[in-house]
């Protein structure tokens, strides 16, 4: 029996499992839209914008450890999906993205709503592909299933143009089989691990440095047992955060440019440095010359390319994390570093994490969300509030903090946060997003209440785009340019901080929420933070909403200023 593409394409969705695609229709894809209509168990998620849509199957992926999928017209359909595509891409979140595309005999005639979205792509997808054929469809929808759960995962995007759709052709689709996530074929055997165990066990102040990887592998109990049985303290990068639980007496805290003094100085301090699952960026190391200059490196990640790319390894493993620390764990006996520990212990006395000045701060109210609610998933935004959220959160192990990590996508939370509660229909999420970033994509509170998801959205509110304030303040002598969300044609165009005569902040949160149908309350001073929260843990029929309103001038801290190596930190 021969079928269309776009029936084909339906099947292939149900045959990879897919319960869930988020779209958003237009003239190039209706057909797979159609196709769609009459199989209720794939359930179309209708975002507001494509750049949310994105979002969404981002934060339904990050949440569930399913591939996400999207499915967008062409033209601009498919060019709402690039930062999206960008920010899963960079912190490897499997997704497949199906566009829509103008039929084969328009291509490249400029044709209405044509766009190369292939090329557009290229350099932030695994694999991206113009299916041209009717015959070629199944086999690259289900390579595209396979590439992106496979290795390290990422996005995939398979365009598919309007006479595809409508072709007849074969029935068959067989499902993809991921690939085994496995160790490089040249490090067979325990010769790696021997050598890196060896290192570890002459070591006197050996650190373990846990990245998003070690969540992206499911190795979060193989780091523990390493770690306990080791006794090895650990640091984290912000993906890593939760990879052991922030409370174990083992954890340091984060590194990089805002990191804890404690994490930071032990990095500088380690003499074997054992990286898991992180690529090494500017954001960890600092001035990369001093970035654990006393240390032997051992850097394990499943993608080879990383390995020695912005720190010199002098032993680079291509491995999944969780197999790679299991390795190692068996040549390992039971060690003691107690003399490190209690440096470590030190630093954290000496010098711990907090917030103190007047008003309502970002502390008190990560802190609360903490105690209130243990075992929601949280979802930031990207700036002070992601920051904030990644120094004072608690995690008692495993993903439950999901945030954009390599790309730093403002726009992030709210989106992300749709998907997370629509993958994960018993548990509670928080997104934690600035006053800027909501308003990128604020259109999707719409999208919160229509599907009912019981989201509390906590807004935290300065006035400013805070993350590039502080920096202007810091480094820029308080020359406040395009930072001010308040600033109007009729301010003064030189501006170094607010006063008295700043104007009324547009919109007004509250009633803008409130216009959706959701619940709103403002909190202004420490004491109504838990009342409020404990407000929107009892609405759990739809989203609810609180905005915090915070000390304009609010910094994150510690800081490594630009240039500087991890332990020449200010505001310690």
């Amino acid at each position: 029996m021969k079928i269309t593409g776009a029936a084909l394409f339906t099947k292939a969705l149900e045959a990879e499992g897919v319960d869930m695609v988020f779209g958003y229709p237009g003239g190039q894809a209706i057909d797979l839209f159609d196709a769609l209509y009459d199989h209720p168990s794939v359930e179309v998620i209708l975002t507001r914008h494509e750049q949310g849509l994105a979002h969404a199957a981002d934060g339904y992926a990050r949440s569930t450890g399913k591939t996400g999928v999207c499915l967008v017209t062409s033209g601009p359909g498919a060019t709402n999906l690039v930062t999206g595509i960008a920010t899963a891409n960079y912190d490897s979140v499997p997704m497949v993205c199906f566009t829509g595309q103008v039929a084969t005999g328009l291509l490249g005639r400029d044709a209405f709503q044509e766009v190369d979205i292939v090329s557009i792509v290229g350099s932030i997808t695994k694999y991206a592909v113009t299916v041209l054929r009717r015959e070629d469809l199944a086999g690259e929808i289900r390579k595209a299933f396979c590439l992106a759960k496979s290795g390290k995962p990422g996005v995939v995007v398979v365009d598919i143009p309007k006479d595809v759709q409508q072709a007849l052709g074969s029935e068959d689709y067989t499902p993809s089989r991921t690939e085994k996530r496995s160790e490089n074929p040249g490090l067979k055997g325990n010769a790696w691990a021997a050598e890196a165990a060896g290192l570890i066990t002459r070591a006197q102040r050996p650190l373990i440095l846990a990245g998003g990887g070690v969540h992206i592998a499911g190795a979060s109990t193989a780091l523990q047992t390493f770690a306990e049985k080791t006794g090895i303290p650990v640091v984290t990068t912000i993906m890593g955060r939760g990879a052991l639980p922030t409370r174990h007496p083992l954890f340091a805290g984060n590194i990089g440019i805002h990191g804890s003094f404690a994490a930071n100085s032990a990095v500088s301090g380690c003499d074997v440095l054992l990286a898991v699952g992180t690529r090494l960026n500017d954001r960890i190391t600092g001035r990369t010359a001093d970035f654990a200059k006393h240390a032997k490196l051992i850097h394990i990640d499943i993608e080879p390319s990383i390995l020695s790319r912005n720190v010199l390894a002098s032993l680079a493993v291509t491995a999944d994390a969780g197999e790679a620390l299991a390795a190692l764990d068996r040549q390992m006996d039971k060690t003691e570093f107690g003399c490190w520990q209690r440096q470590i212990r030190d630093w954290q006395t000496r010098h711990p994490l907090g917030m103190a000045g007047k008003g309502l701060t970002p502390q008190q109210i990560i802190e609360a969300v903490s105690t209130l609610l243990p075992e929601a998933i949280v979802v930031t935004d990207v700036g002070q509030n992601q920051l904030w959220t990644t120094q004072f959160l608690e995690q008692s192990g495993g993903r439950r903090l999901i945030t954009s990590g390599g790309l730093g996508t403002m726009g992030y939370g709210l989106p992300a946060a749709v998907g997370a509660s629509l993958g994960n229909p018993g548990r509670r999420v928080v997104a934690i997003m600035g006053d800027g970033g909501l308003q990128m994509v604020s259109q999707e509170l719409a999208t919160a209440v229509v599907y009912g998801l019981p989201v509390i959205l906590c807004v935290l509110n300065n006035g400013w785009l805070g993350n590039v304030r502080q920096w202007q303040e810091l480094f820029y002598g308080k020359r406040y340019s395009s930072t001010c969300l308040r600033a109007r044609r009729s301010c003064k165009q030189c501006c170094s901080g607010p006063s008295g005569d700043c104007p009324e902040y547009t919109p007004d949160f509250i009633r803008l929420a409130e216009s959706y149908g959701i619940p709103a309350w403002r909190v202004t001073g420490a004491e109504d933070v838990e009342p409020a929260l404990k407000k929107a843990i009892g609405h759990a029929a739809g989203p609810a909403f609180i905005e915090f309103m915070l000390e304009a001038e609010a910094n994150v801290l510690p800081i490594v200023p630009p240039g500087n190596a991890l332990d020449e930190m200010e505001g310690v």
